[in-house]
């Protein structure tokens, strides 16, 4: 499945707590995407997300359904460099 890395800004720090999480994967599951992990930024309002998913609009379409920013959606490759030492 694709991966996508999103940018997303916040008003106000991220505040995530177990139900905020909870609620997240439920969306996520409707649509058919899968959160893999999240960077937050020092300043706590700045998230760099990796999802796999069937298209950006799956992406697109969860952060609107959970009513979060998506600014900044990219479909990206990974590159290891333990496949190269």
């Amino acid at each position: 499945m694709p991966l996508f890395l999103i940018e997303r800004t916040f008003a106000d720090q991220l505040q995530m707590d177990r139900e905020g999480v909870v609620a997240t994967q439920a969306v996520n599951d409707e649509v058919g995407v899968d959160w893999v992990y999240s960077f937050l930024s020092a300043d706590k309002k700045k998230t760099y997300c990796l999802y796999e998913a069937p298209s950006a609009e799956a992406v697109r379409e969860s952060a609107e359904r959970l009513g979060i920013p998506a600014d900044v959606i990219i479909e990206v490759s990974q590159i290891r460099p333990q496949e190269y030492a």
